[in-house]
């Protein structure tokens, strides 16, 4: 996504934040490349579901370089049958995504955005066998778009099929879960899908959109 907005988009200064930041996997070539092709980018270690943190980061970047809008694409997995979901099984789920996303809603209120772009799943609507932490965190997201339209904010939520990339949640998916998937009538998405509907969801002006590819067939 950070290429395509920059490729595409004519996107010229990134700051690309995660909990290990620069010594997460692939960030140094990623914002090398980034570079190469003209674009401004620092890379950002910051835990989003700590609420300081999320204000002291929006809060630099208000007052240095700018901030003209948020893309959220944290997720995190922890797959269990409903009664095995603890309380602290919920909570590392929707730290990385519901908290995450409310911190940035509560940081950026008095900042006009061009754009608050929350990258949910269609785990909130289909294919959530145990899922159903990650199920209720993406929902979240999206409820949390639909409030941010309804108070003439800009929002829109992305929720997403999965993303055949080998990275991310989908790192995990075995020649199986393919299979499952696709009899179901679900795909996967390519990365060249992926970014079409990504491209196609910014343009939408839209609270919630889900990106997925359905079979009909299947």
């Amino acid at each position: 996504m950070a290429r395509y907005l920059v490729a595409e988009r004519g996107v010229r200064d990134l700051v690309l934040v995660s909990r290990r930041g620069g010594d997460a996997p692939g960030a140094a070539e990623l914002a090398a490349e980034l570079r190469e092709a003209g674009a401004a980018v620092e890379v950002v270690a910051c835990d989003l579901s700590d609420r300081e943190s999320v204000v002291e980061l929006v809060g630099s970047l208000v007052s240095g370089r700018g901030l003209l809008a948020v893309v959220h694409a944290a997720g995190v997995g922890d797959n269990g049958l409903l009664g095995s979901l603890t309380l602290d099984r919920f909570d590392a789920v929707l730290g990385a995504k519901a908290d995450a996303a409310w911190w940035l809603h509560e940081a950026t209120a008095g900042v006009e955005l061009a754009a608050f772009v929350l990258v949910s799943s269609a785990g909130g609507l289909v294919l959530t066998a145990g899922q159903g932490n990650y199920a209720a965190a993406n929902v979240f997201l999206d409820a949390l778009a639909a409030r941010r339209r309804a108070g003439g904010l800009v929002a829109t939520s992305m929720a997403f099929g999965f993303w055949d990339v080998g990275a991310g949640l989908g790192e995990y998916l075995s020649e199986v879960d393919r299979r499952r998937m696709a009899s179901q009538g679900l795909p996967l998405l390519s990365r060249e899908a992926g970014l079409e509907l990504f491209a196609a969801g910014l343009d939408r002006g839209e609270a919630t959109v889900v990106p997925l590819r359905v079979d009909t067939a299947a």
